[in-house]
């Protein structure tokens, strides 16, 4: 998260750059969710593929 920010409520936007722990196919525009402990806690889309 960037500085100063300790959460994101619902309704919020933030841009962030994630680095896989697996190697997954993805491309640009592709929609996806972040799981913990089997709860869906964000959603997203893929803006732009850096490697």
């Amino acid at each position: 998260l960037p500085e100063g920010v300790e959460m994101v409520m619902p309704g919020d936007n933030l841009k962030f750059v994630v680095e896989l722990i697996c190697p997954i196919a993805m491309d640009e525009g592709l929609r996806f969710a972040i799981r913990e402990g089997g709860r869906t806690v964000g959603a997203g889309v893929v803006s732009k593929i850096i490697a």
